[in-house]
Order: structure tokens, then sequence, then C-alpha cells
């Protein structure tokens, strides 16, 4: 069975859930710290000297946070690499070529999940560094607007407040940005960067276990709605080590029936490195062995294009962000104008889905809390 990265992607969003639900509970004692006490005319007052006990609860949060999730993401590391080495044994297993993989009893490559544990931590450490300043400071430019919006716009405390939170709230917390310019939230980023080192685990298990058997060539898949990235990849010839870029090599044929001329499309490395294998990807790999595997059949997708499937992504991005200030929300009103707007993109999204075909709804992507 050829190794992809859609074969990790239940355990990154297991992990994922994990941040959605914190940034949820933090949307919600924000706002719960905001509302209290909010008719008394010493509110900015009491606001600013109850700062100590926001972000004591923010750094609570947090703190929860980085503990559940590194347990979590070792285990969905480990689990991925077993996946991605049972796919070669699938793949291979029936084989004369896969006999020896079979009968091997493995334990992952600690070296390799400890290097990509290590990776993801250095990617999603500014997460945990923005956090209760973003909270702190948004709480504080708040009530300092709050205090005096009455005079200049004529608006209660409440509706300011809420007008600042419901920014705050869409925008997400941390409204981090990554070294490509590109903001995220929170729980968005994280599970991207969960996706991506869960998705490599598999990877890597699947090309360990062939390396151990002398498999040097993998093929990767033709899927359907291939992205700019991943499509010069589809259908080629990769090498799992040495030589980058086109090139042709001269290769026993696996059923012992000579040598066979390959046209390599280049490494691995430098495929992955040019955006094969992405998150989100849907391409697969398996094993190329010389003379038997053939290439893909390629997979037309009439009437949905790729730009579809972004329409699809950018909808799930606004589902989101409207339970956000739902979640943010002081009072029953604000809780009911977010929800119309939470009905509204779900609506868009169920007309999407239904106009085309290729397409598939997966509602965990829509969710900020695992709870709800």
């Amino acid at each position: 069975m050829p190794v992809s990265p859609a074969m990790a992607e239940d355990l990154a969003r297991e992990v994922g859930a994990l941040y959605r639900d914190a940034e949820a509970a933090l949307l919600e004692r924000l706002a719960a710290a905001l509302e209290a006490d909010i008719e008394s005319p010493r509110w900015a007052e009491l606001k600013l000297a109850s700062i100590g006990n926001l972000r004591a609860a923010v750094e609570a949060v947090a703190e929860a946070l980085q503990a559940d999730t590194s347990g979590a993401v070792r285990r969905a590391l480990v689990e991925a690499y077993n996946r991605g080495r049972q796919a070669a044994v699938a793949e291979l297993g029936a084989l004369d070529i896969g006999r020896e993989l079979v009968a091997r009893d493995r334990v992952p490559n600690a070296p390799a999940v400890d290097r990509l544990a290590a990776s993801l931590a250095d990617d999603t450490r500014p997460l945990y560094v923005r956090i209760t300043r973003a909270v702190v400071d948004i709480y504080r430019r708040i009530v300092g607007r709050a205090s005096g919006t009455q005079l200049l716009t004529g608006m209660t405390r409440r509706q300011a407040s809420q007008r600042a939170l419901d920014q705050f709230a869409a925008q997400g917390i941390t409204g981090f940005t990554d070294s490509a310019g590109r903001r995220w939230d929170m729980a968005s980023y994280a599970e991207m960067a969960v996706r991506s080192v869960t998705a490599r685990a598999a990877v890597e298990g699947h090309i360990d276990a062939l390396a151990e058997i002398r498999v040097g060539l993998v093929i990767v898949s033709d899927a359907p709605l291939e992205c700019p990235l991943c499509r010069p990849w589809e259908g080629e010839i990769l090498s799992l080590g040495g030589t980058s870029g086109p090139h042709t090599v001269r290769e026993p044929r696996a059923d012992g029936r000579g040598t066979v001329a390959v046209h390599v499309a280049g490494s691995l490395v430098e495929a992955r490195a040019a955006g094969l294998f992405h998150p989100n990807c849907r391409h697969s790999l398996g094993a190329y062995l010389p003379g038997i595997t053939t290439r893909p059949p390629h997979h037309a997708t009439p009437g949905t294009s790729y730009e579809d499937t972004q329409r699809q992504r950018q909808i799930e991005r606004n589902i989101r962000r409207w339970k956000r200030v739902q979640a943010a929300a002081m009072d029953d009103a604000a809780r009911r104008r977010a929800g119309a707007f939470v009905r509204k993109w779900q609506a868009a999204q169920s007309a999407h889905v239904d106009a085309h075909s290729a397409l598939r709804r997966k509602s965990a992507r829509e969710q900020i809390s695992s709870a709800r």
C-alpha cells in the first residue's frame, strides 16, 4: 500500500483539537473577564486591577496545552511512523523482495521521531510565547477603548467591548505570522504544523522500511485536484538518495530478467523541498520496482478544480471565524448574531460541496472545539 500524508490526518486532527479547545477556552475567559461588573461605574478600575488574575488564568491554559500536546505529539509521530512502515509491508509483503521486511519486527526509528518532535517544537514555540501577551494586550486595549467610548460615540460600554472582542475573535488568538508572511490563528497554524510533521513521519517510516530491503526508487501517484506545487511530480519516479535533477539510470529488473532504463525526475528530498507532500497534499508514494511497476492512471475530475478545493478551505475558515466570535459573545444578542453568520457560511459550504461531486465535507475542519 502506498504511503500518503492522509494516512496520518486523523492523528494530526486529534492533536489539533487540543489547540482548538484551548483557543475557545481563552476566548471564553476573556469575554467573562470583561463582562464581569460591566455596569459598575468602577468597571475600568476593577478590570485593570484584575489583570493579574486574567494573566494567571491564561498562563494556566497555555501551560496545560503545552503539556498535553507534548505527549500527544510524540504518540502521534510514533503511530504515523509505524503506519508508514506497515504500508511498505502491505505493499511488498507478497513479493520475494518484501518477505524479509515482513519477517522483521522493528521499533520506530527513535532518532527520526525525536528529530520530527524537535522540529514541531521549534515551529510552535512562538505560539506559547505570544498567547499570554496577546490576550492581556487585547484586554487592556478593550478596557481603555470602552472606557471613553460612551462620551465619543454614544455606544454603551458593553457594545464597545463586544465590538472589539468580535474583531479579536475573528482574527484568532495570537495572529501568528509565519516565515512566508502568511497570518494564522493559533489553532490553524498549530494543526497545519502537526499535519505536516505527522505526514513526514509516515513517509519516513515508509522509506526507512524500503531502504532496509534496498529499494531505492519510489513513484508518486496521480492524485485528483492536484495543486500547482505537486503537479510537476505526478506519476514521476524519484530516488531515495543520491543524484538530484532529471536523469536516467539502468536498473536490474525486479523479476530478475535483465535490466531496464529508468527515467528519474529527481530525488525525494528535492521534490519535498519544491512542495510535494505539503499539508493537505493528496498524493501518495509507492515503491518503484523496475520492470514491474507501471505509471499510475490519470485521475480526471470533471467540473471540479484545485481552485474549488481552495474555496472550500476559505469557507471553512469563515465558519471557524464566526464560531470564535460566538465563543467570545458577552450576551445573547451578540451570540445570536454570530450564530447567524455561522449558519450562513455553513449553508454556503453545503451548496459548494453539493455543486462539486469530487469534494467531501470535513466537519472537523469547521470546528473550533472538539466539544462543539
